[in-house]
C-alpha cells in the first residue's frame, strides 16, 4: 500500500499540517521536528503526491512538449534546451511526440491540457486555424518552439528563415552560376519562407524562373537520394545545390559519391540546421547554423515568463543564425 501523509504524521507523532510544510520546505518549522519528520520520511519511503499538490497549489510544476520527431536530431537538440532550462526553474517535462500528423497534434494538446500542465512547447509544421482555435482557448500559457505561427499571435522562438536560406543562396552564388535547391514540405510556412529567400538570391543574380532548379523532398535521408536522382535528370546540371536540412543533404553528398561526383571539386552542398551529423559526414557539411538548442532554451524560458505573470518585452522572438563554412563547399 502507499505510504500518505497521515502515515508520516503518526510515525513521527506530529500533525499533517507540520508534514506539509516539512515537505514544502516552510521555514517556520522547530530543527528538532524537521528532523523528526524526515526521519519519519525516510524510514516509511514516503514519495509525495505530485498530483494531490497540483490539485491544492493549482499548480503541477509540469510543462508538456509536443515534438513532431523524437528520433529526429534536430528535435532531440531543441527538446535538451527545453529540459534543461525547465530543471533550472524547477519544472518537470512530458514529451509527447505527434509524427507531424494534425489530428494527433490536436489530440496531444488537449491530452496534455487534460493532465493540468502549467504551460505547454508545441513544434509542428503548419499552423492551422484548428491549431490557433486550440491555442486560444487553452487555459494555460503556450508557446512555439521553431515553429510559425503567421498571425503572431502565439507566442514563438524562431530565426528569421527568409534571410538564412538568402543568405546560403547568395553564399553559393560566388562561385556558382546555377544552383539546385532542395525543399522540405510544401504545405509549412517555414519552408515557404525558404523558398522565398532561394527566390530572392536567384532573381538578383538574373534567374527569372528560380522554380525550375527546385525540388521537394520530406527533410529525410532518403528524400536526399531521391533529390539528387531529379537533379541529375534537369536539361541544365547545377554546381551546387543548397538542401532545407542536414539530412537531406547528407542523402545528397552520397548520392553523388556514388556517381562518382566529387563533394566539393564538382558539386558544392550547403544544408541547414547546423545538427551533429554535419561533421560525421565526409567532406565535413557547410550548413546554416540554425541554434537548435538555444531556440529549445529560449521557449522555455518566455514560457516560464507567461506562467509566472513576469513582463514580456516581446512575445515572438527572432534568434541570429549564421553559416559556418566546411568542406561541402568550396573555400573562397
Amino acid at each position: 500500500m502507499n505510504v500518505t501523509i497521515y502515515d508520516v504524521a503518526r510515525e513521527a507523532n506530529v500533525s499533517m499540517a507540520t508534514v506539509s510544510r516539512v515537505v514544502n520546505g516552510n521555514p517556520n518549522v522547530k530543527p528538532a521536528t524537521r528532523k523528526k519528520v524526515h526521519d519519519a520520511i525516510e524510514r516509511l519511503g514516503y514519495r509525495p503526491n505530485a498530483v494531490a499538490r497540483g490539485l491544492a497549489s493549482k499548480k503541477t510544476t509540469t510543462v508538456g512538449v509536443i515534438i513532431p520527431d523524437i528520433s529526429s536530431i534536430f528535435f532531440a537538440e531543441l527538446a535538451r534546451g527545453i529540459e534543461d532550462i525547465a530543471t533550472m526553474y524547477n519544472y518537470n517535462i512530458i514529451l509527447s511526440n505527434s509524427d507531424q500528423n494534425k489530428d494527433k497534434e490536436i489530440r496531444l494538446i488537449n491530452a496534455m491540457l487534460g493532465k493540468q500542465v502549467d504551460g505547454l512547447i508545441f513544434m509542428g509544421g503548419d499552423i492551422t486555424e484548428d491549431h490557433i482555435r486550440e491555442f486560444k482557448t487553452s487555459s494555460v500559457p503556450i508557446a512555439l518552439a521553431a515553429t510559425v505561427d503567421e498571425t503572431k499571435e502565439t507566442p514563438s522562438v524562431n530565426i528569421n528563415y527568409e534571410e538564412a536560406a538568402y543568405d546560403a543562396t547568395k553564399l553559393l552564388l560566388e562561385n556558382n552560376k546555377h544552383i539546385a535547391y532542395v525543399s522540405g514540405p510544401e504545405d509549412t510556412v517555414i519552408n515557404t519562407e525558404k523558398v522565398e529567400g532561394f527566390n530572392r538570391a536567384m532573381k538578383e543574380n538574373g534567374e527569372n524562373h528560380p522554380e525550375k532548379w527546385m525540388v521537394t523532398g520530406d527533410y529525410s535521408y532518403d528524400s536526399g537520394l531521391e533529390a539528387l536522382e531529379q537533379i541529375l535528370e534537369m536539361e541544365t546540371q547545377p554546381t551546387a545545390i543548397f538542401v532545407s536540412s542536414d539530412e537531406m543533404a547528407l542523402g545528397v553528398i552520397h548520392g553523388a559519391q556514388d556517381r562518382g561526383i566529387r563533394v566539393p571539386e564538382d558539386l558544392e552542398v550547403i544544408g541547414f540546421d547546423n545538427t551533429r551529423l554535419a561533421t560525421m559526414v565526409r567532406p565535413t557539411l557547410s550548413t546554416v547554423v540554425q541554434p537548435m538548442y538555444d531556440i529549445g532554451a529560449v521557449a522555455m524560458r518566455l514560457l516560464t515568463k507567461f506562467m509566472n505573470k513576469e513582463e514580456v518585452e516581446e512575445q515572438n522572438v527572432i534568434l541570429p543564425h549564421r553559416i559556418i563554412e566546411r568542406n561541402s563547399t568550396q573555400k573562397k
